[in-house]
């Protein structure tokens, strides 16, 4: 970390805790601090993609002898600092006020992927998202949270579409000294190291460290000299190799976890799975009560009540599946110190469906007492798959929760709404997220300044997508065709409906396609015109989603469509804020009733873009037919066919008869006031129930609090 040095010894004294703020995330969410990094080089804060670590160590120190002379600059430099030192003495959080006891204890919550910021690539989509929105509130709310999860010093893929219209994976090296993490020590003072034993050969992972406001996350890397090169790849890429590359991931990140926090000296009281990736973390515990002396039915009680797990997925695909060969690999020897023989062993993954493989999610129900699904429906959904755990317990008395999801406000607005917020709202919005009575003034807010900021917020994103479609073509990645199929003949006056997420099947990215005729008219009207912004990955080894992406790309290349369906390449963090700011509808058609949650739909409604999506997830308890549109799904017996034909033909009449003639009914002023009464609708409803602040407190009450009383066996 040498470069991160003599950035600090080259900067004048009175700015030199810029690397400090610079190497914690909380600058991310905090609009001043984002504020003041660009005030430093707005030119360069654009080009390293609102990276401030990374602008830090390209600006030129001229600029910056001449910024510490600046009386108005460093007025911005004290202020935000003030505000910094505040927020990490954390004097008046939430849990110190409601739930003292808890701040002596520490839960400690794994993931195999964060989505921070798009400086620090170690996740790929919604479910990091989800984990990194859930410790920034976890440090807003003053909750005693450590993360835990993998470094991948290649990240998730990049996305790259040929000129014919596929998907590639390429891999970049992620350049540590760009972002802001640190090596890890242990309470006397060195780096931290732990090893895991894979089958008959020994595996070093080194432990780096992430601040995430008040919160640590540490990440786990076995690319360190003591391993073999198979071995120092296995945390590179997240998602990437076969099987075995997998169940060596989640033996590191488990078992891996649990000895990393010991080497640490962190004795959790909670332990937090979200997703079924971790789900070995059970296993270690187990085995160190039994080594301690338990039996192994005390070992599996005492994990049991301190054991939270987040179900994400009702897709039978999300669960891993490990073949028995696998499991005899990687866990002869290991057993044994459960106290149990194989055939026991193997038991705790059976589940009816795969005797054939040991199934992480039926590990880790088993040794949890307290589970939960991602939205209401999902945990309806979440106890039918899993009621054969419980024989002859009715479907609603099974103990699943449900946690609906939240998004972290702060990180996904817009600044432009951020402002109108703050002087309408309360200066102060983003700390009472979760208070119905504060978002009921935004039915106050002028039609005529609600609409300016959404036109600022789209033109924004349009500026955004030819820059980029400009780049591409600048440097030779773009042929002339595809400079047109990303998005640079689009109209910042058109409605604009985005459908942004993983290019999974299920989530029917082609639906808007199935009448192609009937779609032409709607795009193609001159006084009424629709245009359509896609973006997205398919996991590279789904080649099902890599087609559909194909056939998104064929129809952007149809010039009978006029250039307004657009494809934008590489979808990541960054260029999700402008898509859930800038765009007019929310587009979400999955097939029911497989989405778990959908916190897409969350960001856009924050940011005053109506959703129009399936009645699944958690759009079935945000819609209240005043603040949005809802498809009504058929029965989950109906077939594919069946399904695909009905919610597209809603789909085509909800647009028609409702969504554009509403958008296109303009006053005088050239105000579409019947639109903006919506999309208040939207914000007042939807912003204070699906925040993370909220969220949190849910799981706080719910679940964390239960999982510190320890109580006797009820399994």
């Amino acid at each position: 970390m040498d470069s991160q040095n003599s950035t600090k010894s080259s900067l004048p004294q009175n700015l030199n805790r810029l690397p400090e703020l610079a190497r914690n995330l909380w600058w991310s969410w905090t609009l001043e601090a984002r504020q003041l990094f660009e005030t430093i080089d707005p030119t360069l804060w654009f080009l390293t993609n609102h990276n401030p670590v990374k602008l830090l160590a390209d600006i030129q120190s001229d600029r910056l002898t001449r910024l510490a002379e600046d009386p108005s600059f460093l007025r911005q430099y004290s202020a935000v600092f003030r505000q910094f030192d505040e927020y990490l003495a954390n004097k008046k959080s939430w849990v110190g006020t409601h739930h003292a006891d808890l701040t002596k204890k520490t839960i400690a919550y794994f993931s195999a992927e964060f989505g921070l910021h798009a400086s620090v690539p170690i996740y790929s989509g919604g479910l990091g998202i989800l984990a990194g929105d859930h410790c920034k509130e976890a440090s807003d709310l003053g909750l005693p949270l450590v993360g835990v999860g993998f470094m991948y010093p290649q990240g998730y893929f990049r996305q790259r579409i040929t000129p014919e219209g596929w998907q590639e994976a390429a891999y970049a090296p992620f350049n540590r000294d760009e972002s802001p993490i640190h090596l890890a020590q242990t309470p006397s003072g060195e780096a931290c190291r732990f090893t895991v034993d894979m089958g008959n050969r020994r595996v070093t992972a080194a432990v780096w460290k992430l601040l995430v406001g008040r919160i640590t996350l540490l990440l786990i890397d076995t690319d360190v000299p003591e391993n073999s090169p198979e071995d120092r790849a296995l945390s590179a890429r997240l998602y990437g190799g076969d099987q075995e590359m997998r169940i060596c991931q989640e033996i590191l990140l488990g078992i891996g976890g649990v000895r990393m926090l010991r080497s640490l000296g962190i004795s959790p009281s909670v332990w937090h799975a979200n997703e079924g990736h971790s789900a070995f973390l059970t296993l270690e515990r187990v085995r160190e009560f039994v080594q301690k002396g338990s039996s192994h039915a005390e070992a599996c009680e005492l994990v049991r009540q301190s054991t939270v797990f987040t179900t994400h997925t009702p897709v039978p695909a999300g669960h891993d599946v490990f073949p028995h060969h696998l499991m005899d690999r990687y866990f002869t020897g290991y057993w044994d110190q459960l106290g149990l023989s194989r055939d026991e062993f193997l038991r705790l993954g059976d589940t009816p469906g795969s005797h054939s493989g040991f199934n992480m999610t039926a590990l880790v129900m088993r040794l949890s007492a307290h589970v939960n699904g991602v939205s209401r429906e999902h945990g309806r959904v979440t106890r039918e798959m899993w009621q054969h755990f419980w024989p002859g317990l009715p479907t609603d008395q099974i103990p699943i929760r449900s946690v609906t999801n939240g998004i972290h406000a702060p990180t996904w607005i817009s600044p432009e709404l951020h402002h109108l917020y703050s002087k309408s709202l309360s200066p102060t919005w983003t700390q009472t997220c979760d208070d119905p009575a504060m978002w009921q003034r935004v039915m106050d807010v002028p039609d005529h300044e609600l609409w300016a900021v959404r036109q600022a917020m789209k033109r924004k994103l349009m500026g955004f997508i030819r820059e980029r479609a400009r780049n591409g073509w600048v440097h030779g990645h773009l042929q002339p065709s595809q400079v047109l199929t990303r998005g640079t003949l689009m109209d910042p006056e058109a409605l604009t409906i985005g459908f942004a997420r993983r290019f999974a099947t299920y989530k029917r990215a082609t639906l808007l396609f199935r009448d192609l005729e009937r779609l032409k008219v709607l795009l193609q009207d001159r006084w009424r015109p629709v245009q359509l912004i896609f973006a997205g990955k398919a996991h590279p080894a789904d080649e099902p989603g890599r087609y559909f992406i194909h056939e998104v790309l064929s129809f952007c290349h149809d010039h009978k469509l006029g250039g307004r369906v657009a494809f934008l390449e590489d979808y990541e963090m960054h260029m999700a804020k402008y898509l859930v700011q800038g765009v007019d509808i929310w587009l979400n058609t999955p097939r029911f009733p497989l989405e778990a949650s959908g916190t897409s739909g969350m960001k856009a409604a924050l940011n005053g873009v109506l959703n129009l999506s399936v009645l699944d997830g958690w759009w079935v308890e945000g819609y209240n037919g005043a603040n949005g549109w809802g498809i009504q799904p058929l029965s989950e017996q109906a077939d594919v066919q069946t399904q695909d034909h009905h919610d597209g033909e809603q789909l085509y009449r909800l647009l028609e008869q409702e969504v554009i003639p509403l958008f296109y009914q303009r006053d005088r002023d050239g105000i579409p006031r019947g639109w903006l009464q919506m999309v208040k609708e939207c914000i007042r409803t939807t912003a204070p129930q699906f925040c993370t602040t909220r969220m949190l407190k849910d799981y706080v009450s719910l679940m964390y609090r239960a999982a510190t009383v320890r109580m006797p066996a009820t399994w």
